[in-house]
């Protein structure tokens, strides 16, 4: 349990919450973990199973401060709000930054460069520990996604920052050949191909983004925003465009890597994957169940925040990334920050 951005976020299972006076107080085990004045609240999202007072309860919906529930792996559940927190003023808001092309423009340009940068992160730590003749390759592909991330800053459409982010995920897998370490024979990389996934790599892509979409469709519903409308991704009638933005950034880190490590670990093989009658690729039930469980394992892991400078786990990065763009687009973040690793 922690509190970020005026939001109280409970990760730990069996807490129970209720309130004393003018504060919250979490309890686990029938002891006091921590104590929060409602005063300096905005939200609470609880992620895990919890018990709500219903005194607390009262108390968010008196004081306008929302409270999220999701599943233990992240889905969104529901919000419990009062009138003066129901979220129209954040949607109006976001409707006005969708429908001004400058602003979309900016936020666009943020999420591709942000995406950019992730990617030639994921390149420079494998160049690290490449051998001598493939670091060359890795080291080029990475300096032309810097040179990109530049040309971004320039651009004045949404095509050609669309063009962009499509050049640099084209040098990004590229290297993918690369970044394979052990497996290489039996996991062969000849390029990112869907709908359906040709090969079992492009199968873990494909599960492995699926698995990040709803953490970050999760992400927006929890915050309020519609995730429909986005900026980067155009609009259509049941896509989720804002979801699609808001993992850009988190490809590289999140499902890129996830894979990888599948691979390199030897957790999966090819005798996990079979045909399926339209021709594409499918994962057999013990290997989806291998990706879901390492996808929850790395959700638990502690990473510094780049932005805010506090520990948090893994899981909460897409969530306080919805929780940003929403303040940025209130109008109290006077940029929109997204998630990229210093260094």
């Amino acid at each position: 349990m922690m509190q970020l951005l005026n939001t109280l976020y409970i990760t730990t299972p069996e807490s129970s919450l209720h309130k004393e006076g003018e504060t919250v107080v979490v309890k686990v085990d029938r002891e006091k973990r921590l104590q929060v004045p409602l005063h300096h609240l905005q939200g609470i999202v609880v992620m895990a199973q919890a018990w709500v007072s219903p005194d607390l309860q009262r108390a968010c919906l008196d004081r306008d401060l929302t409270l999220v529930f999701l599943s233990e792996r992240g889905r969104f559940l529901g919000r419990l709000e009062g009138m003066g927190a129901s979220g129209g003023l954040l949607r109006r808001d976001q409707m006005r930054a969708h429908f001004d092309p400058l602003k979309t423009l900016e936020l666009a340009r943020s999420l591709v460069k942000g995406k950019l940068s992730n990617q030639r992160h994921i390149l420079l730590r494998a160049a690290r520990e490449a051998h001598r003749g493939e670091e060359a390759s890795l080291d080029e592909a990475a300096e032309r996604l810097r040179l990109l991330q530049k040309r971004a800053d320039v651009m004045e459409t949404l095509d050609q920052l669309r063009g962009c982010e499509g050049d640099g995920s084209a040098w990004y897998f590229e290297q993918f050949r690369f970044l394979v370490r052990q497996q290489r024979a039996s996991f062969p990389w000849s390029g990112r191909n869907r709908r359906p996934p040709l090969d079992p790599f492009n199968a873990l892509l494909s599960f492995s983004y699926a698995l990040l979409m709803g953490d970050c469709l999760s992400a927006c519903q929890g915050v309020g925003l519609d995730p429909t409308i986005g900026f980067l991704h155009a609009f259509r009638p049941g896509r989720p465009a804002l979801a699609l933005d808001l993992m850009e950034a988190f490809r590289p880190l999140v499902a890129d890597r996830l894979v990888l490590t599948l691979i390199n670990n030897q957790q999966v093989n090819p005798r996990g994957f079979r045909t399926s009658e339209s021709g594409g690729i499918e994962m057999d039930e013990e290997t989806r169940k291998m990706v879901i469980l390492t996808h929850q394992e790395r959700k638990a892991q502690t990473i510094r925040h780049p932005f805010l400078e506090q520990e948090i786990p893994w899981g909460l990065a897409p969530l306080l990334e919805a929780r940003l763009l929403a303040r940025h687009l209130r109008g109290d973040l006077d940029s929109f920050p997204p998630f990229h690793p210093r260094g």
